[in-house]
């Protein structure tokens, strides 16, 4: 009991921390961008000189991402440029991470984007299939819930009315694709470039990423 009490405390602190960092944010007019599921920035805003300087930081125990009430009591509608989730949503089922994205709709600006990574399910190394997939080897995978590849991220993403672009990916003939991304709009730590196990053996650890870009027209194709 004592417990809950400290952990209920401590999140409210850091939730009203984080209310009057968004609002300083929006006085200065400075975009608003939030990490989800990390631990890259502690209190809970990027230190200067990091690859995250500036940016918001939570997990679990300061914003639960699938309550709407949690977002609300930081964030005003229509705030967020920008959502980083690293290796965040394949520890949710499909319906959770669409009940996710129709959450973050809210909050995030026209325009504004969700960038994910998760394992890649068309990796061509077993080892590295073995490790990931939901009861897996690896750190973590007991709690995965999901294992992606490209077809079925992008299938559930435009599904929810987000437009989808792939950013690093395996295909079905084992091809790396890439395309070009900015650090600044969101550092993904195991990519290619800048997962340290890629050094020695290239591609040995990289993840299916994609920006999930919420138009700035409704989607009138969108589905729930």
């Amino acid at each position: 009991m004592i417990y809950r009490f400290l952990s209920w405390s401590f999140k409210k602190r850091v939730q009203r921390g984080l209310r009057a960092e968004v609002k300083s944010k929006a006085a200065r007019q400075e975009p608003i961008r939030l990490i989800i599921g990390g631990a890259q920035c502690f209190p809970y805003v990027g230190e200067p000189g990091t690859a995250y300087a500036g940016w918001l930081c939570t997990d679990i125990s300061t914003l639960d991402a699938l309550d709407p009430n949690d977002w609300r009591r930081i964030f005003p509608p229509a705030s967020l440029s920008t959502i980083l989730a690293e290796h965040v949503i394949e520890h949710w089922t499909k319906d959770q991470f669409r009940s996710f994205l129709g959450i973050v709709r809210e909050f995030l600006l026209p325009g504004g984007v969700v960038r994910i990574a998760v394992p890649d399910g068309l990796h061509p190394s077993a080892e590295y299939i073995e490790s990931v997939r939901p009861g897996g080897t690896g750190p973590g995978a007991d709690d995965h819930k999901v294992l992606y590849n490209y077809r079925t991220l992008d299938q559930v993403v435009r599904q929810a009315g987000f437009a989808g672009t792939l950013l690093e990916y395996f295909d079905e003939q084992a091809q790396f694709r890439r395309t070009s991304w900015n650090v600044d709009d969101g550092l993904i730590q195991r990519s290619e470039l800048h997962d340290s196990r890629n050094k020695e053996s290239p591609l040995a650890y990289t993840s299916l990423i994609m920006d999930c870009t919420l138009p700035r027209q409704p989607n009138s194709e969108q589905t729930w």
